[in-house]
């Protein structure tokens, strides 16, 4: 019997980008690497995400401190539909990133967004126990939605996701992460946006080359902790 596939930990790199290099971005890559095959006729698509932290706060602490490991969960839905709601970890360490993810309910998202203990937890997947742990332990609680709108890029050889975060938006009120549209506040200056590269062991140098542009320089940028800094 074949063992299931371990998931990997994965380079990430960040870089704060204009709207101009979005632009020139786009036009490079779309004639080099596939759109990402869940994109619509507008090549893009939207995801919000609601993320939870524990009373002091430990989470955005151990990301202003740069503390190794450290991770995170969040709740995370597309176009703004329950259709495909999963339930995600994410984990850095030694400068990599490692993402773990499960399907939730509509049930289980409300009852996890009201801050509450899921029944019969010993028969959930590994990682919502996990989570329930932490919610009893820690009193973890959903604490601030992260909402933008994605150009993703998929290329097969290296395992390279190139995505484009644009309108990247924030808001603290929890209960209104279902909703249709939410209250949210830009979080970076208007003209800015967010180029994310990962990959497996290697970067092509076809795709290397076409990312480079005048003055990119990586950052160490999370969308979680700017944007509860912007709503605190």
């Amino acid at each position: 019997m074949s063992q299931p596939i371990s998931p990997k930990y994965r380079h990430e790199l960040k870089y704060q980008i204009s709207d101009a290099q979005v632009v020139m971005l786009k036009n490079r890559i779309d004639h080099l690497i596939p759109a990402d095959s869940h994109v619509g006729e507008s090549g893009a698509y939207s995801i919000r995400s609601l993320y939870f932290d524990d009373y002091e706060d430990r989470c955005m602490q151990e990301n202003e401190d740069g503390t190794d490991p450290r991770e995170k969960f969040r709740i995370r839905i597309y176009n703004h539909s329950t259709e495909r709601t999963t339930l995600e970890c994410k984990r850095k360490q030694r400068g990599k990133t490692l993402k773990t993810a499960c399907p939730l309910t509509l049930e289980q998202t409300q009852m996890l967004m009201a801050g509450q203990i899921l029944p019969d937890i010993a028969s959930q997947p590994l990682l919502l126990q996990k989570l329930t742990v932490q919610m009893m332990t820690r009193r973890m609680r959903p604490v601030v939605i992260v909402e933008y709108v994605r150009i993703p890029y998929v290329y097969p050889g290296g395992n390279v996701r190139i995505t484009l975060d644009t309108h990247i938006a924030s808001c603290s009120d929890p209960k209104q992460f279902l909703q249709e549209h939410i209250c949210g506040r830009p979080v970076l200056p208007i003209g800015r946006e967010l180029l994310e590269v990962k990959y497996d062991e290697y970067l092509p140098d076809f795709i290397y080359r076409s990312l480079q542009l005048h003055n990119l320089r990586q950052t160490a940028f999370s969308k979680y902790y700017i944007c509860r800094k912007i709503t605190r």
